[in-house]
């Protein structure tokens, strides 16, 4: 066996050379180790009076932590400060939603300029709010993958700096990971495994959280993202010409206009329908979206900056689509699960988080979805679906905990940004090769009941 002492904390693991004989006892500050010996009774004395017995190192690295987060891995600059008990101490955001607006979109260079531009600023006031500064952080966590390369490179570079600064150890953060298990901030009860279904503007992902870093990933898009197809209707659609949607983005634009139209009204066709597997595909909505804008424009003559007479019941019908098209996958998911039994019957749990679990329909309708299957949703409220530094932080928190990816300040060059990150394990073949058929109509029937 072999004790590691961190910071006054004893932790026991296994040791294979003389098992029987020999005790070590490392004091270790991050990259100041000095070794002892110690006799087997001295050992145990130690041991016995710490209250430690059986602890493991992957249980807990230290008993209080706080960590920093930083998050630039698309179009805002976040930072916030965690503690492990779950509390906010500070955080900042700063979107640069209006500016890429007016773009028509995210110009990466214009992104990475604005993260350059408001990083230093957003850092220092989370931790004024925090009340803290960096001798008081135990770490500091950046998302490094996936997202804008750009963009990630300025986040990763800064904390660096930061952790050459104080001599703090770096955690890097995989954004999707970081989204996925942000609901066990805000639900102290949620345990893993769970089901965790992850929507935004770049991605689409149906996984097991089985760990802190191991996932299961069942399906994903083949093809685009549901953020991406809402906010593209959005601007095909001109809903920034109307007052009301001026300053929304894409998809809060569709989901207030959806509100004053019928979502029955405009067949947008269902998709997918012949794969038996929980992948996702978006390409065939917006071209669905597309002739249907077309059809309209020509049939009222609508030129320039026109807007189509059924522009909400438009909207209306597309979430519908989105939404049925959501759930029927989940739908699939949950039915492998039964039949494989990946999750306890104690913890039938969906988590859904990302930027487009905002969307009150789709949350809504996935509910009622998880009430027929015996299944309970967690949602983290909006502001922790979308991107933040707090996310980043508590993930930084659990990693911390477990002694995971921790790189010492001297071992910063092991870390780099990846652009592109796949999520976990894919076993998406399993539920290929089962075929399992889901009853016609099911969403249908939900969203009926419900209307």
């Amino acid at each position: 066996m072999t004790v590691l002492w961190i910071n006054g904390d004893f932790y026991l693991f296994k040791n294979t050379a003389n098992i029987y004989t020999r005790y070590i006892l490392f004091y270790m500050r991050y990259n100041h180790i000095v070794l002892y010996n110690l006799s087997i009774m001295r050992l145990l004395q130690l041991f016995w009076s710490s209250s430690l017995r059986g602890q493991s190192t992957r249980q807990a690295h230290r008993k209080y932590s706080k960590v920093l987060g930083i998050e630039t891995s698309c179009d805002d600059t976040g930072c916030a400060i965690v503690d492990s008990n779950r509390n906010i101490l500070g955080e900042y955001l700063q979107s640069q939603q209006q500016i890429h607006l007016d773009f028509g979109g995210i110009i990466p260079p214009v992104a990475r300029d604005l993260h350059m531009q408001n990083i230093d600023n957003v850092v220092t006031q989370a931790m004024q709010q925090a009340q803290v500064n960096l001798n008081d952080l135990d770490a500091i966590a950046v998302t490094v993958k996936p997202g804008l390369p750009l963009s990630l490179l300025v986040g990763m570079n800064y904390a660096k700096e930061l952790c050459k600064k104080s001599l703090k150890p770096l955690i890097p953060i995989h954004h999707m990971e970081a989204h996925a298990l942000t609901a066990r901030l805000v639900d102290h009860n949620l345990q893993l495994p769970f089901l965790v279904l992850l929507l935004s503007g770049g991605h689409c992902l149906l996984a097991i959280a089985k760990r802190v870093n191991e996932f299961l990933l069942l399906g994903q898009s083949i093809d685009d993202a549901p953020g991406e197809a809402l906010d593209k209707a959005a601007r095909r659609l001109k809903l920034k010409n109307m007052k009301e949607f001026r300053n929304c983005a894409g998809g809060q634009a569709i989901e207030k206009a959806a509100l004053k139209g019928d979502p029955r009204a405009i067949d947008l066709g269902t998709f997918m329908t012949s794969y038996k597997d929980c992948n996702f595909s978006y390409s065939g909505l917006k071209n669905a979206i597309r002739s249907q804008i077309l059809k309209s424009e020509k049939k009222h003559d609508l030129k320039g900056d026109e807007i189509i007479p059924e522009v909400f019941d438009l909207c209306a019908s597309i979430q519908y689509a989105v939404t049925k098209h959501i759930c029927t996958r989940v739908q699939r998911a949950i039915e492998f699960i039964d039949r494989t039994q990946l999750l306890p019957d104690t913890n039938r749990t969906l988590v859904v988080s990302g930027g487009v679990a905002s969307n009150m329909f789709i949350r809504k309708h996935l509910n009622y979805m998880c009430d027929e299957m015996n299944f309970k949703l967690i949602v983290p409220p909006p502001k922790l679906c979308t991107d933040n530094g707090i996310m980043i932080a508590w993930n930084g928190i659990e990693k911390f905990n477990e002694n995971i990816d921790i790189f010492n300040h001297i071992d910063l060059d092991k870390i780099d940004i990846q652009s592109k990150a796949p999520l976990g394990k894919n076993i998406s073949s399993q539920i290929t090769d089962m075929a399992i058929r889901c009853p016609s109509g099911f969403f249908n029937k939900i969203f009926e009941e419900h209307r």
